[in-house]
């Protein structure tokens, strides 16, 4: 059902310019749920993109700026056009961001202009201690002062709004990340880890290669493992800034010929449903996608209590521990031995998954609602 709305969205998503991309063809089905769906994404003028109309109700518009900090202002300047050029009416539009950061400062000012009701979206809690460096300390600063001039707020988990909740008054809704759990089970195998490897005992990390994601736990976990079970090996995929760090590390570690470093996948169906155990280390995580892709293609987990891993039970659906090697290791060595433990983790993770993941049908209907509800909040 396509409501008479008007959304004027703010993001980072550049995969949105990529023709049969995942993202846009899930931007498509968005589109089909208002009257008119505008998207604003901020990038550099150097990647080429052009404003570009995906769909008959969708469009793009890249902020094309000079350097990233110029976003903010470009993206304000290019969305208050597109609210009057439109013709945005004020009950019926929502201006939607997609993090409380840069996208979320100029939603908030084009908000100011046109006194349009402002969405934010969060994906990560951004009061984490390992939220850090010049540019999160940053961001924080200006999340807070969005948060507090949102009309609504859509989080990914029920404990992600527990933590911004004394940051706003507006009203917080768990909406969490939509996974379409049929074709992650119905993927087809195109090779086996093992056969590809060698290695008897496979672990894999689906995972931007960044700070906050902590890998290095998982290689100092894979080095005390292989003191009793050497035939235990680790596939990293992913790509990001600490690569070369991690790359470092493996040879500090002697784990040379134990490591696998697979780079950015697009298919990961092959990975997660070969390899024996997923592990997930991160400081933080907003929701967990890769933790969930694993779990629905029947992996193992063992994770830090972060995103969704908080509402699973510790020794039933997963192993959950705090950031320690030692825990992780007996973890992994307790999976090993026990096959058993394996199948039950691997059951009632999916079990439980089964049970909490939303339908497309059921995500659609909540983001409409959620639009239209915030639509009525309107400024005096």
């Amino acid at each position: 059902m396509q409501a008479s709305l008007k959304i004027l969205s703010i993001g980072s998503d550049r995969k949105l310019f990529e023709e049969g991309s995942a993202v846009s063809l899930r931007i498509k089905e968005y589109g089909s749920l208002v009257e008119e769906l505008h998207i604003v994404i901020l990038a550099k003028e150097s990647l080429g993109f052009k404003d570009k109309q995906i769909a008959p109700n969708v469009w793009l518009y890249p902020t094309n700026s000079l350097s990233r900090w110029f976003y903010i202002h470009d993206a304000a300047r290019i969305g208050k056009r597109i609210i009057f050029k439109n013709k945005f009416v004020r009950g019926q539009s929502v201006i939607t961001v997609q993090d409380p950061f840069e996208s979320g400062w100029a939603g908030m000012k084009i908000k100011k202009k046109w006194r349009i009701p402002l969405e934010v979206q969060m994906h990560t809690n951004p009061s984490s201690p390992y939220f850090s460096g010049f540019l999160n300390n940053l961001r924080k600063r200006i999340a807070y002062k969005v948060l507090r001039n949102a009309d609504s707020v859509r989080v990914v988990t029920a404990d992600l709004k527990s933590k911004v909740s004394n940051s706003t008054s507006a009203n917080i809704r768990v909406l969490p990340i939509y996974v379409d759990r049929k074709k992650i089970e119905d993927a087809k195998i195109s090779f086996d880890l093992h056969a590809r490897y060698g290695w008897h005992f496979i672990l894999l990390t689906v995972s931007r290669l960044a700070p906050e994601k902590n890998l290095s736990l998982a290689l100092n976990t894979l080095a005390l493992v292989r003191e009793r079970f050497p035939d235990t090996g680790l596939v990293i995929v992913g790509s990001g800034s600490e690569e070369k760090v991690l790359k470092s590390e493996v040879k500090s570690l002697k784990l040379e010929g134990a490591v696998e470093f697979a780079g950015w996948q697009d298919n990961l169906s092959s990975f997660y449903k070969t390899a024996n155990t997923f592990i997930q280390t991160s400081f933080f995580e907003g929701y967990g996608l890769s933790l969930v892709e694993a779990g629905l293609s029947g992996l193992p987990v063992i994770t830090t209590p972060v995103g969704i891993a908080l509402e699973l039970e510790h020794g039933k659906d997963a192993y959950i521990y705090p950031p320690n090697v030692n825990l992780f290791a007996n973890g992994v060595v307790d999976l090993i031995e026990n096959n058993f433990k394996r199948e039950n983790l691997r059951t009632n993770m999916k079990n439980f998954l089964e049970r909490t993941l939303l339908s497309k049908e059921e995500y659609l209907e909540k983001l409409r609602k959620n639009w239209e509800q915030t639509a009525q909040k309107v400024l005096n």
